[in-house]
């Protein structure tokens, strides 16, 4: 049974959780780390017990003996890195959003195509355990035919004592939360026609938008209303990391609550289950959901990298996920309905 030899590019916060799921699962060891700031990929490899530790991607890519990449480096590096990585003809797994711009994951997409190389997105949101079993319930039918959702991530949550780049990014909550949103939206409802945004800045010292409302005109008919905050308001149930959902269908009613409870009603009366997630020891209670749900979504990546089963969350398929993203960045900017 081979090992995948991979490299990590990025030691900050989102570092250090990745890294651990990652060691939840065989045939995958991380032997390099590359940081802009040598001492933190120096720190970090120390505590993860790796043994190469580099400031230049370059110098890491031509040295060490790899069978794919993790970029978990800012947004703005993710371009450069992946083509890099691209080059030496090796398979990339992204942190979301993938790109700055559309046309940059365009092209990106389409390199790797031309490459024959894989390209993942790591889109973990998807596979937080309440959102799988709402996912399982609409897929099976229990309240019929989806035709009206709401997918609400406002959160008092100080996401900026541990992220503090975040206050510079401009988009800031599109681009941040709103591509793991519009994607819960595709992984439940399937794609969207048309896209309508409006976007507020409620943090006086931040560069970007902290309020947005994204409502979506579905193929399939449904509509679909995306409302997100991290405007510092305190809520009465904080569910932070966790998207909170309510889904009417023709046959019942779905509401995913902020404890991972999913109350599902029909006809017959409300059934109750709760769908908490995997506790490791490593992650970060604040973070439980989001944090065990990198698991499954490694998982995910490595039984494609070992050609076990297709990946769910591609390059080609985020693509469309940033494709509602940039739309409704475009909405909020012009106040037009952005069709797709």
């Amino acid at each position: 049974m081979s090992t995948l030899r991979f490299a990590t590019f990025g030691a900050g916060f989102w570092a250090q959780f990745q890294l651990a799921a990652w060691r939840e699962l065989p045939q995958n060891q991380c032997v390099a780390i590359s940081n802009p700031t040598r001492s933190k990929a120096e720190a970090l490899a120390k505590r993860m017990e790796i043994a190469g530790v580099y400031s230049d991607p370059a110098e890491l890519l031509a040295k060490e003996t790899l069978d794919f990449v993790d970029i978990i480096s800012s947004v703005e590096s993710h371009y450069m890195l992946a083509q890099l990585a691209i080059d030496k003809r090796l398979p990339v797994i992204c942190q979301k959003p993938m790109t700055e711009t559309f046309e940059q994951a365009e092209h990106l997409v389409r390199l790797a195509k031309q490459a024959n190389v894989p390209l993942f997105v790591h889109e973990n949101f998807r596979w937080q355990a309440p959102v799988r079993a709402a996912a399982a319930l609409l897929s099976a039918g229990a309240i019929g035919e989806p035709f009206r959702g709401r997918i609400d991530f406002i959160s008092g949550f100080p996401v900026f004592d541990n992220q503090p780049a975040l206050k510079s990014m401009n988009p800031f909550i599109l681009m941040d939360v709103g591509t793991h949103v519009l994607d819960v939206a595709r992984f439940l409802f399937g794609e969207a026609s048309k896209v309508y945004c409006q976007a507020q800045q409620i943090h006086t010292d931040i560069a970007g938008e902290d309020v947005a409302t994204v409502t979506l005109s579905m193929k399939s008919g449904a509509t679909v209303l995306c409302q997100m905050a991290y405007a510092g308001t305190p809520v009465e149930r904080e569910a932070f990391p966790q998207p909170l959902l309510f889904v009417e269908g023709t046959k019942g009613s779905l509401e995913l609550g902020p404890d991972c409870t999913i109350r599902l009603t029909t006809a017959e009366g409300t059934k109750v289950t709760k769908h908490l997630p995997p506790r490791y020891p490593w992650l970060d209670p604040a973070y439980a959901v989001v944090h065990a749900s990198i698991v499954p979504c490694n998982r995910d990546i490595l039984n494609a990298l070992l050609g076990q089963a297709p990946a769910e969350t591609t390059g080609e398929d985020n693509l469309e996920t940033l494709r509602l993203v940039f739309a409704a960045i475009e909405s909020a900017r012009s106040g037009l309905v952005q069709k797709i």
